[in-house]
């Protein structure tokens, strides 16, 4: 009874989002830009475009190699050393990190169709900023700061217990607030599924129970869903996996 119970709720939150955004209009916004920089899309496309061509002409990626245990979209970083030196790309834009922006850039998709994706560093601060407060809250004895179950084997986070306020993580595809929640090996992580379930509903898509769904984030928007778990399509909602 309390697993049907977690479901309803988490269906039913899901469900309300899904109204209040299609009142407020399109999910994926028009890019913002990032001080001293160009938007996110134009840059994404510039340095797109450099590694089209650094790999047509030396048949590898420029990217730092990163330990298998790197998540999804945080893995491969764009070196932009290598596309100065191709002469492809002269500097990196303004927008990136290595340029005093607010964005890591990354390929994604490196196997099969390399995609240039950006991933916003002011949301991971502030989501990295609760993990270094949960990872000292444990290091003291404490239990997990553990709220509802919301999916199997991930809570959402009790701030009181904390110590602290809710950060008001916004997500980067539709500004609504991100619920934070964390496993029992206290890693936190946000809670994209609103913003999936809406990218399945606008684009038609009929995912299979093995797809994961945060692929349908990044085919729509030039943004990475910073510190989220896997969603699989079940019962006919994106459901969150806790990693085993």
């Amino acid at each position: 009874m309390r697993k049907f119970g977690r479901a309803t709720k988490a269906a039913s939150a899901v469900a309300m989002a899904l109204v209040l955004l299609a009142a407020g209009g399109c999910l994926y916004p028009r890019d913002r830009t990032p001080d001293g920089g160009m938007a996110p899309r134009e840059a994404a496309l510039a340095v797109q475009e450099a590694v089209n061509r650094y790999f047509e002409t030396h048949g590898t990626l420029p990217l730092f190699n990163a330990d298998a245990n790197v998540p999804k979209y945080e893995k491969f970083r764009v070196d932009f050393a290598r596309l100065k030196s191709a002469g492809f790309l002269p500097a990196p834009p303004p927008a990136a990190f290595e340029g005093g922006g607010p964005y890591l850039f990354l390929i994604v998709d490196e196997e099969r169709d390399p995609k240039v994706r950006l991933l916003d560093l002011r949301v991971w601060d502030r989501i990295d900023g609760v993990q270094r407060r949960i990872r000292e809250f444990l290091g003291r004895g404490n239990p997990l700061p553990a709220g509802e179950e919301i999916y199997p084997g991930l809570w959402l986070i009790d701030f009181a217990r904390l110590g602290m306020r809710d950060p008001g993580v916004p997500s980067v595809f539709s500004g609504h607030i991100l619920p934070l929640m964390v496993d029992a090996d206290g890693r936190v992580y946000a809670d994209y599924a609103v913003d999936v379930a809406e990218a399945v509903r606008t684009s038609g898509a009929d995912p299979g129970p093995e797809t994961d769904l945060r692929d349908l984030l990044v085919e729509r928007s030039p943004l990475v869903p910073v510190k989220s778990p896997v969603y699989r399509w079940k019962d006919g909602l994106p459901a969150a996996e806790a990693p085993r």
